[in-house]
Formats: structure tokens, C-alpha cells, sequence
């Protein structure tokens, strides 16, 4: 075989000519932007068929599902705005303090120089409903996506939507409070997703009170399918990758599963759900906007790494010390084991090894309303930004974790071990 025979030569060759092609005068009828454009096309085909552009392929799907993530609404517009009639809420009474106090975010890298000058000057008037509109106008309210039409010479929000990004991101407050660049797969534990949903003139007065009782940071995401109360605190989708049980109750082997559970049964999106273990069975609208966008959601949704502990967070010397209870008296090795401090790949635990139930305000057990009706365990990288802990959120603070361990399994850990342990969990 000749040099110029093997397949990189092959390759090169091939794209010199296509170059080439594309410098030709045009053929009569076909215009020089044309030609150029399909020596473009085909030089890039050619570059990814040398290996040339393998890189840029490896981040297509993440970069699409960072788009999903944060964009796509599925369609569930049909379900917020049709039957919901939250864009009716939301352009007549939620102004941006209103929304900020309910935990919605603004992305500051969506504003333009006019809008944050107007911020920070007075003159746009962060009390008016119009000014939230002009927000979604601009895609800056992190999970809310809104069709805004001018009707009659005025911006009218006609279509409100909501996507991943509205529970799973947050910002860094570096413009104002709940003002800054968008932190995707952070939990938005300052979220009220009730108190919104409540807002809706759609909803019985009794299916509001329910709605209001979750606080910030929680949600039920089985309460409109089983109609139990047992709201759950809001996770975080990062820190996922290698872990194939990625929920609390290890429902699904992968991410997709529950992308699809929340898309479909959660938010309204257009596709289907079924789970026979409980009897769900959810299909909406007469298409699928969901099914093709799963892969690429779930390649940017494991892209996410956990976000490592601020400087100065924790004490380093007690960590170290924490780590010795960690792996011996504090017996945690004995689930939250591997590089993911988490056995959940291999087993889910029944109920009864759970240290957070009982529920709050006697709910049922949650993993009874569960596929698998056991609990996974948890991962723990990340632990110092997503405070309160538990499935349920029973426990404020790390302290108060390893307290209620220490109680519950009676490991008989000095106060100085606790401290300690607290401390190395801090540092994860």
C-alpha cells in the first residue's frame, strides 16, 4: 500500500479537493454561494469521517441538552397555560419582587445593558406584572418559557411554559438576590412550587391548601397521581454520573426514566408515562415531544459535576478526623461506599433502614408510593450546598444528620466524632 493510499491520506486527499470545488467559477444557473456552500458541507462531513472533528461531537448532545434543560417545555404549555391559565396569573399579578419571593430566578447574562442599568437605577419597575412579561420576553426567568405577542401596541404574555431548569438550576446572586448567572443542576431549595401552582384560578380551594402546605424546596411529584400528601425536598441533577439509581426511591436504571416521569407526568409535556409497579399511565396530547430529546438531556444532566466546597468551609483538621468516623465507628462506609458514596448501583434498602421516617405530619411512607417501595443510597458529593437533608428534609443541617444517626442506629459517637463527621461531610 502506498502512503497516499491509507485512510488519513484517503481523507486529506479528499478534502483538498473538496476545497478545491468549492474556489471553481460556478456552472451556469448555479450560484457561488451555492458552490461554497456545499464544499462547506461536504468538508465537514469529510473532517468528521478523518476524525477530525470528534471533539465537537462528543459536546453536541451535551450542549443540545443544556438547551433542553433549560428551554423546552415538552408542549406543556397545554397543561400551564390551557388548562392552568397560569399565563392569566402571571401577567396581571406577578410582578418580580412577587416572583423572586417565591423562589423564581432571573438570569442576569440574559439582560441587556438597558434592562440591568434600569435595575440598578429605578426606572424599571420591578413592581409591575409588565416588567415580569418583558422578563420572558426575554428568556431570562430561569424554567419559565412564555410566548409574549404585542397586542394592540402592548407585550401580552399568551403562553406560559415550564422547563427542567425551574427546579433544577438556581443562580449565584451575583447581580441581586436571586439575580445572577444560572447554576444548572443545583436544586432551588428557595423554590415555592405550590404557593405557584396555588395561584392557578383553576384549581379547588382544596387542592390549593395541599399546594400550600409544601414550603420552599419541596415538592410532591406524586400527589396529582396518588392524591397523598408527602412532599419531597427538591434534589440536585448533578453529581449523577456512574449512578444508575438516581432518585430516592431507585425508580428506573437511568436518568431518561425519570426525565420521562417528570416531563410527562409532572410537567405536562406531550408523550407518555407507564409504570406498571403503580399503576401510572399517563399519555398527553397526540405526539411526542419528548422521547427523541432524552438522550441529549441526560448526556448534559451527567456533564454536571457536583460543585466542590467553598475555601474555608469546613475545618480541614476535623475533616480528617471525620473521615477516621466516616470509615469505622460511624459505620457510614457501610452504604454510602465506592468513588460515589453510594451502594445503589448494587442494592436499595427496605424502609425500615431508613433513619428519616417517619414521615412529617404522618404522611405515608414515601417509598410506599414508590415503583420499587425501598430507598436508595443517597450520594454525597456536594452535600455542603443542598441543605435540608433527608428524602423529606427532616434534617436542617449536617449536624443534625449525623444526630439523628447516631440516635436512631445508636452508634454511640462522642459529641467531638459527631463534630468531626459533620465536618468531613462538609468537605465532600
Amino acid at each position: 500500500m502506498r502512503a497516499s493510499d491509507t485512510p488519513r491520506a484517503v481523507c486529506i486527499n479528499a478534502l483538498a479537493a473538496a476545497a478545491h470545488s468549492g474556489h471553481q467559477q460556478p456552472r451556469r444557473g448555479r450560484s457561488r454561494s451555492g458552490m461554497v456552500l456545499s464544499a462547506a458541507v461536504v468538508t465537514a462531513a469529510l473532517l468528521s469521517a478523518c476524525g477530525g472533528d470528534s471533539d465537537a461531537e462528543d459536546q453536541a448532545p451535551i450542549a443540545q441538552g443544556q438547551q433542553i434543560f433549560r428551554f423546552d417545555t415538552f408542549g406543556d404549555e397545554t397543561q400551564w397555560t390551557d388548562t392552568l391559565r397560569m399565563h392569566e396569573v402571571i401577567r396581571t399579578a406577578v410582578d418580580p419582587v412577587t416572583a423572586l419571593s417565591v423562589g423564581l430566578k432571573v438570569d442576569a447574562e440574559a439582560l441587556p445593558a438597558a434592562v440591568v442599568t434600569g435595575i440598578q437605577n429605578g426606572s424599571v419597575d420591578l413592581k409591575s406584572p409588565a416588567t415580569t412579561v418583558a422578563l420572558l420576553k426575554l428568556n431570562a426567568v430561569v424554567g419559565l418559557k412564555g410566548t409574549v405577542e404585542t397586542i394592540n401596541g402592548k407585550d401580552v404574555l399568551t403562553r406560559v411554559g415550564v422547563t427542567c431548569a425551574l427546579c433544577h438550576s438556581t443562580v449565584d446572586n451575583s447581580f441581586a438576590p436571586g439575580i445572577g448567572k444560572r447554576l444548572d443542576g443545583w436544586p432551588n431549595r428557595d423554590l415555592d412550587p405550590g404557593a405557584i401552582i396555588a395561584l392557578s384560578p383553576a384549581l379547588s380551594a382544596a387542592v390549593k391548601a395541599v399546594y400550600n402546605s409544601w414550603g420552599p424546596g419541596k415538592y410532591d411529584p406524586r400527589f396529582n397521581l396518588d392524591g397523598k400528601n408527602g412532599p419531597q425536598v427538591i434534589p440536585p441533577a448533578y453529581g449523577l454520573a456512574g449512578i444508575h439509581k438516581i432518585i430516592s426511591t431507585g425508580d428506573g436504571d437511568d436518568l431518561a426514566y425519570w426525565n420521562r416521569y417528570v416531563g410527562v407526568t409532572q410537567m405536562g409535556g406531550h408523550g407518555s408515562f407507564v409504570e406498571p409497579r403503580t399503576g401510572v399511565n399517563v399519555t398527553n396530547g397526540t405526539d411526542d415531544l419528548i422521547t427523541a430529546k432524552l438522550p441529549a438531556l441526560q448526556a448534559y444532566q451527567l456533564s454536571l459535576a457536583a460543585p466542590p466546597p467553598p475555601s474555608g468551609s469546613f475545618d480541614a483538621a476535623a475533616s480528617d478526623r471525620g473521615k477516621l468516623v466516616f470509615n469505622n465507628a460511624g459505620k457510614c462506609v457501610t452504604c454510602h461506599s465506592g468513588t460515589e458514596f453510594t451502594d445503589a448501583n448494587s442494592r436499595l434498602h427496605p424502609p425500615s433502614d431508613a433513619v428519616s421516617e417517619p414521615e412529617p405530619n404522618g404522611a405515608p411512607s414515601y417509598a410506599s408510593r414508590s415503583a420499587t417501595k425501598q430507598y436508595r443510597t443517597a450520594p454525597l458529593k456536594g452535600l455542603w450546598q443542598h441543605a435540608p437533608y433527608f428524602h423529606n428534609g427532616t434534617a436542617p443541617t449536617l449536624e443534625a444528620v449525623v444526630q439523628t444517626y447516631n440516635t436512631k442506629q445508636a452508634l454511640g459517637l462522642t459529641p467531638s466524632q459527631m463534630s468531626d463527621l459533620a465536618q468531613y461531610l462538609k468537605s465532600l
